[in-house]
């Protein structure tokens, strides 16, 4: 038993290092100069006490408050909606609700020649909550199958489509790291959008062209109204109080699953849903996407980029993009 607790303590130590490490690298709790001499001088100074020090219980102890301290600031890293941002995330939407009314500032329109080549347009637009009658699921892919970023769109009465693509919101000369989204480096931001925005510049400008596929899901319009009321009110609070993204826990896919929270029907929490590429099968699994084909086949059929550029700026786009898609059946 003893040798066990030791085994345990030294993995805790281990992890509490590793992740203390990469906290003074990446977060933003040091100036930047500062970062990469911070994490080394940690890491070296934990092994050194470990080695050198006589009493290793009180060597841990040691180790273990300092790592709380850590925490404590990490957690207090304040998250801003004040900086330079890249173009294509500088707008944090809101929307006003009167009734069935509701009204939706900063929904981008981007008019695209290549990715990063293109004619900003922040729209404000109308919906009515009563026409609102379907909810897709997005997957988009460019690395293999595990891995793809998923969006929600809600459509009202199969003539507009509104899609909503929760991203990191990186500043102006700013790269995504899988790691640096562990440790409050980048801010939490909902890209509302025109199809033709967030679908063509995946299928068409982007090099190389990514993978996307739409699934339309079956469901209670009730429910689909209160996850769209949901992401409303989520866009409000982020629009005066800024979020933070992180790897694991607040994504594109964890947060739309935190979002089907307002239902009892939620689908549970799922290795397919950490392993975001997985959750059209997940759907499938749960019923929840069309099932009268073999998976397979959905999949291809899913597959839109072939009818996207061939719609490309048709104010038809949406629904050009989903001809031979089976219709959503809405369950009681």
């Amino acid at each position: 038993m003893k040798a066990l607790g030791k085994l345990l303590l030294t993995i805790v130590i281990v992890g509490t290092t590793l992740w203390s490490v990469g906290l003074l690298y990446y977060a933003p709790l040091l100036p930047e100069r500062w970062r990469t001499a911070g994490a080394i001088g940690f890491a070296l100074l934990t092994v050194l006490a470990f080695l050198l020090l006589p009493r290793r219980g009180r060597t841990a102890a040691g180790a273990l408050a300092v790592f709380a301290l850590l925490v404590i600031a990490f957690l207090r890293i304040p998250a801003s909606n004040n900086r330079d941002w890249q173009p294509e995330v500088a707008v944090t939407p809101y929307a006003t609700v009167n009734g069935d009314i509701v009204t939706i500032h900063g929904v981008r329109n981007f008019d695209y020649r290549t990715e990063t080549d293109f004619t900003p347009r922040w729209e404000t637009r109308t919906y009515d909550l009563s026409k609102l009658d379907s909810g897709d699921i997005i997957a988009v892919y460019w690395a293999g199958k595990a891995i793809a970023h998923v969006m929600v769109s809600f459509g009202f009465q199969g003539k507009d489509f509104l899609a909503v693509s929760i991203e990191t919101r990186k500043e102006k000369g700013e790269e995504y790291s899988t790691l640096a989204g562990f440790f409050r480096q980048y801010e939490l931001v909902y890209i509302v959008a025109d199809e033709r925005d967030v679908i063509r510049v995946r299928t068409t400008f982007r090099q190389p062209q990514e993978d996307v596929y739409i699934y339309r899901t079956r469901g209670p319009v009730r429910n689909i109204r209160r996850i769209f009321l949901d992401y409303i009110e989520t866009m409000n609070d982020m629009h005066k109080q800024a979020r933070f993204y992180n790897t694991l826990t607040t994504n594109c896919t964890t947060s739309i699953l935190m979002h089907t929270r307002m239902n009892p029907e939620s689908p549970p929490l799922s290795w397919k849903v950490l392993l975001s590429g997985y959750v059209p099968d997940y759907l499938y699994e749960l019923g929840r996407i069309d099932t009268a084909k073999p998976f397979a086949e959905l999949e291809k059929l899913s597959l839109v980029n072939a009818r996207a550029h061939a719609a490309d700026k048709d104010s038809a786009f949406s629904q050009r993009i989903r001809e031979g898609l089976p219709k959503p059946a809405p369950l009681p």
